[in-house]
């Protein structure tokens, strides 16, 4: 709480009146969550943390100033990202076994999360260093909770790989989990990756969120099939977003002869997308599988 004569931060209180001592106020590297688009989204304790620290780690100091001066924080900025982890993480390590209290934050949301930031804590580990979190904002469970997906369980894969072939390996790989997946992706690539979900997941209730807590905060919802084809008319959003994909449903076996008779009979008066659409729907089974024989049907 704040003391209104001096306008220091002080240690909160326990539900007995007790005074407890904040883990970031004694030497340590302490991770702080930072908000993920609305700079109003920090918590008092972060606040605090980044006041009392003698050194606060980044990834962009450009981006962090202005996340500071919004709360006063004249605290001395150094870089810590992927780039030149390695290099300084030793000196580090040396400030705090010195007796330094440093705290390390992101760009946006949770540091160590798809940041360098881990090594950073193993290092700590590794030399017996106190380490200690201010939790916070995080865009994987942000748009987790209103993506309208199942939220018991669920798998985090990051960023995924740039290049189709090993996105489509990635992707593969978490095919038979059965939890809702999310992902990390970039704007430029969005639809791309929509697809190579599409051929290795098949049809999944999906929900893209981009620009969270930013005034043009936005959430399309809809099977990934739906989602190729608003993109592909929209054109891809801007900036990064989160892909959160639920779990695979139960699919029946599929009957080949019976799937074949009905494409064949489909396919006669229709598009090949309208007839694999329309199998797809009929029958219930995964529409990659539809897809590839309807491309068999069309070569014979």
């Amino acid at each position: 709480m704040y003391d209104n004569t001096s306008n220091t931060v002080f240690s909160k209180l326990d539900f007995s009146g007790k005074i407890m001592a904040d883990p970031h106020s004694k030497p340590g590297l302490t991770l702080v969550s930072t908000p993920i688009g609305n700079l109003g989204d920090i918590s008092l304790r972060a606040i605090e943390a980044l006041q009392s620290a003698d050194k606060i780690l980044c990834e962009d100091t450009r981006v962090s100033k202005k996340l500071l001066e919004k709360h006063g924080i004249t605290n001395r900025l150094s870089n810590y990202h992927e780039h030149n982890a390695k290099l300084v993480r030793p000196k580090i390590i040396d400030g705090l076994k010195a007796g330094a209290r440093i705290v390390l934050i992101s760009d946006a949301g949770t540091p160590s999360i798809s940041d360098p930031g881990y090594q950073l804590v193993k290092a700590c580990i590794k030399n017996n260093l106190k380490i200690s979190t201010v939790p916070g904002p995080t865009a994987l469970i942000a748009a987790l909770t209103i993506s309208g997906l199942p939220t018991d369980s669920f798998y985090f894969g990051g960023f995924l790989p740039n290049k189709s072939n090993a996105r489509r390996k990635k992707l593969l790989e978490q095919k038979d989990l059965e939890t809702t997946l999310i992902f990390y992706d970039s704007a430029r690539r969005l639809l791309d990756s929509l697809k190579d979900a599409n051929y290795c997941l098949g049809e999944r209730p999906t929900a893209i969120a981009r620009e969270l807590t930013k005034i043009h905060e936005d959430v399309q919802r809809g099977n990934i099939s739906e989602l190729i084809e608003y993109y592909g008319r929209n054109g891809p959003p801007k900036g990064e977003g989160v892909v959160v994909r639920g779990p695979p449903t139960k699919k029946p076996n599929v009957d080949q002869k019976e799937l074949k008779l009905l494409l064949q009979e489909l396919l006669t008066n229709n598009s090949l997308r309208d007839s694999v659409k329309l199998a797809t729907d009929k029958l219930g089974v995964s529409r990659s599988i539809v897809y590839e024989q309807a491309l068999n049907i069309n070569k014979e």
